[in-house]
């Protein structure tokens, strides 16, 4: 009995010994969290108001994923403040770059060094933001885009007159760069600007009440430069109840399929055009490589953005009319030919 109990002493020691250093290898073994390797971005957009700002986040979204990095889109609904607290929130997150189309120009600089300053790449999209010494700036040329219009105007109304100039607001950046060019284009010709506004928000409504306002202080119009399509859309709306659509050059950017149907059909002269696929595709993977730390010393030029001097990726917009639709829209896969010509009797 004695013997059976020693046994029985023994085994139960052996098990214990067994037990904890089976417990000390299992805790060994247990895998760290796991930490993805996947490139992590934040993109803040102003708002999706203009239609194309969904062109572009598609286009960055897929590429960059193609690219191996994930994407976490954010909308600040046209809200300066919760574009502000977005960046936060992308700084807190630890991400690897931070891309933001402004809502105001002026306002994000601090939010963006702060960015910088915790060790993550910061890119203004398509508007530069002040002050901010981005990583790098995307854009078109958007003083040639204000070029473009102007000289449109200049063709059509050869013998000169008064135009209204309805713009997006003083806080986009590009909107500033669009007027230099226009008044580029127009100083020293006999067209002259009586009316002009500029709608808060991008918000496209506010176009119609202007064209509105602006018809009451003149009816005797030649021409309406609109700051993007949207805006030409609301302004094209006011011209035709005052039977006046046609008759007066209408001008907007993006090229969005209203503006193409109307060009087609003679009410509007021309928009100028930017690709945004290309944009859009070009920013991803310039994106990923500033995340992996990768060169981006191909990129020669340089845009100020009041303190820095901003690397600058940058494209050259094109006027669509209706000589150049087919080439520029159609063939180029932007919108679909039957779509464009839907009023119109070929």
């Amino acid at each position: 009995m004695k013997i059976w109990r020693q046994v029985i002493g023994v085994l139960v020691c052996i098990n214990i010994l067994t037990g904890c250093k089976g417990a000390e290898i299992h805790k060994a073994e247990v895998p760290e969290p796991d930490q993805s390797n996947e490139l992590q971005i934040g993109l803040s957009f102003d708002s999706f108001v203009i239609e194309r700002w969904i062109r572009d986040r598609d286009i960055f979204v897929s590429t960059a994923k193609e690219l191996g990095a994930e994407v976490n889109v954010q909308n600040a609904n046209g809200d300066v403040n919760e574009q502000i607290s977005q960046i936060e929130y992308f700084i807190e997150k630890k991400m690897d770059v931070i891309v933001v189309v402004a809502t105001d120009c002026d306002a994000l600089g601090d939010v963006m060094r702060k960015a910088k300053n915790a060790g993550i790449k910061t890119v203004s999209y398509d508007r530069l933001i002040s002050n901010g010494g981005s990583d790098l700036y995307v854009s078109f040329n958007n003083i040639q885009v204000g070029r473009l219009m102007a000289e449109s105007l200049v063709e059509n109304i050869p013998e000169g007159g008064e135009v209204f100039l309805i713009q997006g607001p003083l806080t986009d950046d590009n909107v500033r760069k669009v007027r230099q060019g226009i008044d580029e284009v127009l100083a020293g010709t006999n067209i002259k600007v009586v009316y002009e506004a500029n709608c808060d928000g991008w918000l496209a409504e506010q176009a119609y009440d202007y064209v509105k306002e602006g018809l009451q202080q003149t009816r005797n119009v030649k021409g309406i430069i609109c700051g993007n399509d949207d805006l030409a859309s609301h302004a094209f709306r006011r011209l035709s109840e005052e039977r006046l659509a046609g008759k007066v050059v209408l001008t907007g950017q993006d090229g969005d399929l209203a503006a193409c149907q109307r060009i087609v059909s003679g009410t509007q002269e021309m928009t100028a055009f930017k690709s945004v696929e290309e944009e859009a595709r070009l920013a991803a993977e310039y994106v990923v490589k500033l995340g992996r730390g990768e060169s981006i010393d191909d990129i020669e030029k340089t845009a100020n953005d009041g303190a820095y001097d901003v690397p600058y990726l940058e494209l050259e917009p094109k006027a669509v009319t209706k000589e150049t639709m087919d080439e520029l829209i159609i063939e180029g896969g932007y919108h679909a030919r039957e779509d464009v010509y839907l009023n119109v009797n070929e």
